[in-house]
């Protein structure tokens, strides 16, 4: 694992104690207490409905915990001003299983799009973009827009996507769930390369084949609780 380039060696994200529930039911994550530093790399597995997409969730802060405390980048969630909210998001590359493409955008356009938030040149952007494209087999349809791609197509968009500005964090649902055992290799290797530059990666999957080939450890939620295996 690509060791801390923190020199304080402290946690980027830390959650002590957290529960989260929706509204007034059961508590879907219970007494979550993890610590994330710079350069760490975990896969997260667990049944489904056992909260990984919540936890995720939290940790991209989507969500506030209903108790407990989280921090990120030394900022309380529960005390976060808007401005700073935005500018923590932007260090965040984030992979969920329905992908949130922009339908009237091709595929180099959502790809650049955070890019573009963050004020790079376009000429920046033709020089980095397409070699991304490319690298998650896609050059072919740089110019073709989301609805006339397959679901493993999209999900590859929407991973670019997620790394192109090499995100301090990145976060991951099942990244490789809808594509081929080659592709889904050579996707870990472009998270490994941003994990060698120091890139924290956190990656929910089903796959023993991927956590065996990768020597990571692995956080495991059951019924809400979270464990390092």
């Amino acid at each position: 694992m690509q060791k801390s380039n923190n020199p304080n060696n402290k946690p980027i994200i830390s959650l002590q104690n957290v529960g989260l529930r929706y509204n007034a039911g059961p508590e879907v994550l219970k007494d979550i207490n993890l610590e994330l530093k710079a350069g760490d790399f975990y896969f997260l597995t667990g049944a489904s409905g056992a909260g990984k997409t919540t936890l995720l969730k939290l940790l991209h802060l989507a969500h506030k915990p209903t108790r407990g405390k989280v921090r990120i980048f030394g900022h309380d969630v529960d005390n976060i001003k808007q401005y700073d909210m935005a500018h923590i998001r932007r260090k965040i590359g984030i992979v969920f299983q329905d992908y949130h493409l922009l339908d009237h955008l091709s595929v180099l356009d959502n790809v650049a799009l955070p890019l573009r938030i963050a004020g790079k040149s376009e000429k920046y952007i033709q020089a980095h973009v397409p070699e991304l494209i490319e690298w998650v087999g896609l050059k072919s349809f740089i110019n073709t827009k989301p609805k006339l791609l397959s679901g493993g197509q999209q999900q590859r968009v929407a991973i670019a996507r997620a790394v192109i500005n090499n995100p301090e964090i990145l976060i991951a649902d099942e990244p490789t769930g809808n594509v081929d055992d080659e592709m889904a290799k050579k996707l870990l290797f472009l998270f490994l390369e941003l994990n060698k530059m120091g890139t924290t990666v956190i990656i929910a999957t089903h796959s023993t084949n991927l956590i065996k080939q990768f020597n990571f450890p692995v956080l495991h939620l059951q019924d809400g609780y979270l464990t390092k295996e």
